[in-house]
């Protein structure tokens, strides 16, 4: 495959497992196609785990004794506590992605299953901080592992097969999660995917390595200050404006997209009585629209550039959500116009990780985990003006706060972004 090629330098240097320079026969032949699989299977879990409380949200929250509106804000919180993502990326870029990247999924599994034995609010709160910070610190790790490994031109192609994931994750996981709470209980999505991410942080025991990334100039043989160290923690030593619009856009087009995917099992649910299994059903025709988003990326983008398939992806976007109200006549067009605005937002964000990916290559597990941290407050707003909006406005407000959204985000883009 196209990818088995890609070597890895340290200036001239090849590097081996502990650092050492290593002969062309010492590297593995197939080591980045592995670690792509290994990658999409493991990412398959984390984005089910994600994901599943979008079509589910309300069924979780009458498990969990509270109405959608409180258990938006508790998904504010998971979301919020991401901004600890750039401390995990900037450790990545020093110290290596293997470590951290098995740390990030013991975390992550340990705080599913906490929350699945969840018996009072402070340990539910507990779970659910404890995933936010460990599935937001795995998934920029993981694409500044594939990015450091791909070359630009051929990046988007291999981070986009990564994000079939995402699509899987409904057309498999959300399925399967939706027969489990049927025939069980609500809580036994949150065991079963707890045990397997963190299980599955052995399956990088072997990855290859990657050069760590130089320390500033300014930082060796002296000490800093803890304010400097923030400053450092958010600034790019070069093309810090394009840097900072790619990463503010990340977070408006995930606040646009989440605001709806956050409820839109709610609204199904409300107004066409769907019950668990129905719900589950629904989560193949999303994820058969985000499958089809990837795969666009992953065969068209590198040639069509990646600026320019974000901005494509934006103005569709801006005619899925117009279209939302105007489709809500019953299951069938509203579902089409989900499918719609899926499409529309995994095209946009799957091109929009690479371009990020470029922006600051020597910092690039900072400019990623930035990307997810943004992200994540725009999902962290989405937990709650989505309950809030469908609630007090229906799906035409609904609709309203994903357009503005996307507005101000091809704004951005279109003005300081550069490829």
């Amino acid at each position: 495959m196209w990818y088995n090629s890609v070597t890895l330098r340290h200036g001239e240097h090849r590097l081996t497992h502990n650092g050492h320079a290593a002969t062309p026969s010492a590297a593995r032949p197939h080591s980045t196609a592995w670690l792509i699989g290994v990658g999409l299977g493991t990412r398959l879990l984390v984005d089910t785990a994600k994901q599943m409380f979008g079509p589910f949200l309300a069924i979780f929250a009458a498990g969990m004794g509270m109405d959608i509106v409180a258990l938006g804000r508790l998904l504010g919180a998971r979301n919020a506590v991401g901004i600890t993502a750039p401390i995990f990326g900037a450790l990545a870029d020093r110290f290596g992605y293997r470590r951290i990247l098995q740390a990030e999924l013991v975390i992550s599994g340990a705080g599913m299953i906490l929350i699945g034995a969840s018996r009072s609010p402070w340990a539910l709160m507990l779970g659910m901080l404890t995933v936010g910070v460990g599935t937001a610190a795995f998934v920029p790790s993981l694409q500044a592992y594939l990015s450091a490994r791909l070359p630009y031109d051929r990046r988007a192609r291999g981070l986009g097969i990564v994000e079939y994931a995402w699509a899987l994750s409904n057309l498999v996981g959300l399925s399967a999660m939706g027969f489990l709470i049927q025939r069980t209980s609500w809580r036994a999505p949150f065991f079963i995917l707890g045990a397997g991410i963190a299980a599955s942080a052995c399956l990088f025991q072997g990855a290859p390595p990657v050069a760590r990334a130089d320390p500033p100039p300014q930082a060796q043989g002296g000490s800093l200050s803890l304010g400097a160290k923030g400053r450092r923690l958010v600034a790019f030593r070069a093309n810090g404006a394009s840097a900072w619009a790619t990463i503010v856009g990340m977070g408006l087009l995930v606040l646009a997209g989440m605001n709806v995917s956050i409820v839109y099992g709610a609204w199904l649910q409300r107004e066409y009585g769907l019950d668990a299994a129905a719900l589950g059903a629904t989560a193949l025709v999303v994820g058969a629209a985000d499958l089809a988003g990837s795969v666009l990326v992953s065969v068209a983008a590198d040639r069509l550039g990646k600026r320019r398939s974000v901005l494509g992806g934006l103005a569709l976007s801006l005619v899925a959500y117009a279209l939302l109200p105007v489709l809500n006549r019953g299951l069938v067009p509203a579902l089409a116009g989900i499918a719609l605005m899926r499409f529309a937002f995994e095209f946009s964000i799957v091109s929009l990780i690479p371009l990020l990916s470029e922006q600051a290559p020597e910092e690039r597990g900072k400019a990623l985990a930035l990307g997810a941290v943004v992200g994540l407050a725009g999902a962290s707003v989405a937990s709650v003006s989505g309950p809030w909006a469908l609630t007090r406005l229906g799906v035409a407000g609904l609709a309203a706060v994903s357009l503005a959204a996307t507005v101000g985000c091809l704004a951005v883009v279109r003005a300081w972004v550069r490829e």
